[in-house]
């Protein structure tokens, strides 16, 4: 080999490359592009650009009704649909000072963390097959179809829910629902230790997530990555134990962390809130309360001139909605503070240096539904 070719080799290998992860297609939901630059296999840095899909939910809110703008609350983080609009029920719940029914409350619950559980499937499901193990999406989609087929029988819509309302609920749940949902545990209990079969425990995949994209304590706190992917941190921030709303003050259940910072901590939360959701659910499921649906609520809701804050704990962490009232019809101003922002910002953090194979398992211990972060 002449001296000139091993000089262009040196030149080449010491270059840097910009390359774009994404968008597949403007048109397509969660769409993100990540500009990554490359030495060799090796990532410098990583710079995220989102907009794709904005729609600006913050600014229409400003010209709906609060019973109109849970619709809107469904299309951000679309896999925490009943979390996101419990947040703007319960926020416009306090500022008017009603107390919900208590079979609201358990129902509103258990609502909850099956949509934490569907939402937990899905992500082992396409996060399996990000590192190639193609046979989880088909074991996941599987089961969380039981999930999605007592939404449906209740209230009609599988992912898009729209079930909750100011004062409570929009209609009771079917007759089915609690039979739907023990048959559902009875079932998933005997399913989930053959996730860890098939995943977990792969040796290929310990390869791929240990000691891969680390996000210490202080890290995840100083970006403010909450949920499951700040929790594999050690960074205690289980919104349900800290400010416990609905019925979370009415059960007992363990908030799942991890101190590695890593892929596969991340991972490992993830799959044991799935056992403590369940433990969740069947503490509630026998005793949900007789009662109403809802609390007596004016057709036409304005809340007293102020601004008012609520948090809950979606599948991807902390939602917070801040609502700024005049005293009229529809808000003044809203915010919402979104999981996904946060969580996606740091990804550079966890891929500088690391191979952009890797770049792929970070990402996908993240769980990040763009369209939550775009609003």
């Amino acid at each position: 080999m002449s001296e000139e070719i091993i000089k262009n080799i040196i030149v080449r290998e010491n270059e840097d490359y910009i390359i774009n992860m994404g968008p597949q297609h403007p048109s397509t939901h969660g769409v993100l592009r990540l500009e990554v630059c490359l030495q060799g296999e090796t990532v410098k840095y990583i710079i995220p650009h989102i907009g794709y899909i904005h729609r600006g939910i913050e600014k229409m809110c400003e010209a709906i009704t609060y019973q109109q703008i849970i619709h809107l609350t469904d299309r951000m983080d679309y896999l925490s649909a009943h979390m996101n609009n419990e947040a703007v029920c319960l926020c416009v719940e306090n500022a008017l000072q009603v107390e919900v029914p208590e079979r609201v409350k358990y129902i509103r619950t258990i609502l909850d963390e099956l949509n934490r559980l569907a939402s937990h499937q899905l992500w082992w499901s396409a996060f399996g097959m990000d590192l190639g193990a193609l046979t989880t999406f088909f074991y996941g989609l599987r089961d969380r179809e039981m999930i999605l087929d007592i939404f449906e029988e209740s209230f009609g819509s599988r992912l898009l829910h729209s079930f909750n309302a100011p004062g409570g609920l929009m209609h009771d749940v079917h007759p089915n629902f609690q039979k739907g949902i023990k048959d559902f545990i009875t079932y998933f209990r005997k399913k989930l230790p053959e996730y860890d079969q098939l995943l977990t425990g792969n040796v290929i995949f310990q390869q791929r997530a240990k000691g891969i994209g680390i996000m210490s304590r202080e890290k995840a706190i100083a970006y403010g990555v909450t949920g499951p992917s700040g929790r594999g941190s050690g960074f205690s921030c289980d919104l349900r134990k800290y400010a416990p709303y609905s019925a979370y003050d009415k059960v007992q259940f363990n908030e799942i962390l991890y101190t590695e910072g890593d892929t596969l901590a991340r991972y490992k939360v993830r799959m044991d809130e799935m056992w403590e959701s369940m433990n969740i659910i069947e503490q509630l499921v026998d005793n949900i309360p007789e009662g109403d649906y809802t609390a007596k609520m004016k057709p036409i809701i304005k809340l007293p001139a102020g601004e008012y804050f609520q948090r809950v704990e979606t599948a991807r962490g902390e939602l917070a909605v801040y609502i700024v009232s005049d005293g009229n019809k529809t808000p003044y101003r809203m915010k919402f503070r979104s999981p996904n922002f946060s969580n996606l910002f740091v990804m550079n953090e966890l891929a500088a240096g690391g191979k952009i194979a890797d770049l792929i398992a970070i990402s996908g211990s993240l769980d990040l539904v763009i369209p939550d972060i775009d609003r």
